[in-house]
């Protein structure tokens, strides 16, 4: 795991975390059943919710399957923000007071992650010559 991402796990509180999943379960379960028609049937993952400590603000990202422009899927996600807000206040109204203003990121990390195994895949590593032997051994 990365040591930067395991400091942020770190850092948020119990209840953080256990708010930011209800949002991300709630927000997935509005995304599979709302956004197939809102959004020209992409399929559209929460990947993760992160909250801020007083649990006002919920950075929310997203990746995108069976888009054609993510840019534009997330300027649509984040037109119908008051609607999906809505909905989500009608799920969480019972665990929490306010709900939380909910801002929208793109996920990129599959696709970063591609790019690197495509990159390590296209590397050409001589073999050691002759009388030499690997670092690893």
């Amino acid at each position: 795991m990365n040591s930067t991402f395991h400091r942020l796990i770190c850092m948020e509180s119990k209840r953080q975390q256990k708010v930011a999943r209800q949002i991300q379960k709630d927000l997935s379960d509005i995304f599979q059943k709302e956004g197939r028609s809102w959004f020209d049937n992409a399929f559209i993952t929460v990947t993760v919710v992160r909250m801020s400590p007083d649990l006002s603000v919920a950075r929310v990202y997203l990746s995108f399957l069976a888009a054609k422009n993510k840019g534009l899927l997330l300027e649509q996600i984040q037109e119908r923000h008051k609607s999906i807000r809505q909905l989500l206040g009608t799920k969480i109204r019972h665990q929490l007071r306010i709900v939380p203003e909910l801002h929208y990121y793109l996920d990129d990390t599959a696709e970063y992650a591609a790019k690197m195994d495509s990159l390590f895949a296209g590397l050409t590593i001589p073999p050691p010559a002759d009388g030499e032997t690997p670092d690893n051994e």
